[in-house]
């Protein structure tokens, strides 16, 4: 099933930039997902199963190096309306 996602991170730090864009780095890894970024959030649209590994194994790391808040919107449908 095709979905998509809207994920925005907000490091508990000063310097809160680099964790931003290291968590992007690691998401645009896989190139077999749409992944589109602007100055408030990142979307990723592709196949369920992939993005929710991906999403899970990225905040994972997150979380293991940096405290952090994600918010997360997921919109499920046919293909043309994503």
């Amino acid at each position: 099933m095709k979905v998509g996602i809207e994920i925005s991170m907000y490091p508990l730090t000063e310097n809160y930039e680099p964790p931003i864009l290291q968590f992007i780095a690691e998401l645009k890894q896989n190139s077999n997902l749409e992944i589109i970024t602007n100055k408030l959030s990142t979307q990723i649209f592709g196949e369920f199963d992939e993005i929710t590994s991906l999403v899970k194994e990225t905040i994972f790391k997150t979380f293991q190096k940096q405290k952090s808040v994600f918010v997360m919107k997921w919109v499920g449908g046919p293909q043309d309306f994503l």
